[in-house]
């Protein structure tokens, strides 16, 4: 009897770790999520602010026409572009890399460089740049470690990661014009 007991114990006792592991495990990828959301929405948060940056250089008057409208368009399609990330929304913010190495020429760049409001403008933008660039890697390294926790077999037998989607990186050309980077 006493055997019989120390078997149901052992069992016992190993079902208990199983389970602990299993919660833990499952606590881990939830926070993992959390931390996820939270770079997505501060991307979305960082591609605003460069759009709107982008929307006041192209309406400070300091540019030529034609290169301010071709800004304001790339940023007023970055501002409606989807929420959601996937291709419309990296097209758009691709479109608004290209618009803004096209008006921030060497000479552009020193135009705005001549005025008070031009540099304000620059300021802002170089930060905003900057931030979106910051803001992608460190979603990227979230979505990097989501996969590699979701990838584990535990993971996949008990189903832990419910019915979420894998989680894809976030690709677009988010280079700071090089003349911006002078600033």
């Amino acid at each position: 009897m006493s055997e019989v007991l120390s078997w149901v114990f052992a069992i016992l006792f190993v079902l208990v770790v199983i389970a602990w592991y299993l919660s833990y495990t499952a606590a881990r990828l939830d926070r993992l999520h959390v931390r996820l959301s939270g770079t997505l929405a501060a991307l979305d948060a960082r591609l605003v602010r460069r759009a709107e940056a982008a929307v006041e250089l192209a309406n400070c008057g300091l540019l030529d026409g034609a290169t301010a409208l071709i800004l304001a368009n790339a940023a007023a399609e970055s501002l409606e572009a989807p929420s959601e990330h996937g291709e419309a929304r990296e097209l758009a913010e691709n479109d608004l890399t290209e618009a803004l190495d096209l008006a921030l020429t060497p000479q552009a760049v020193s135009t705005l460089r001549s005025t008070a409001l031009g540099q304000d403008v620059l300021a802002r933008l170089a930060s905003a740049c900057t931030r979106v660039q910051l803001a992608r890697r460190f979603h990227n390294d979230a979505v990097t470690d989501v996969r590699r926790v979701r990838r584990k077999w535990t993971i996949r037998m008990f189903h832990l990661a419910g019915y979420t989607p894998m989680p894809h990186t976030v690709e677009f050309n988010d280079d700071s014009p090089e003349h911006l980077a002078l600033v």
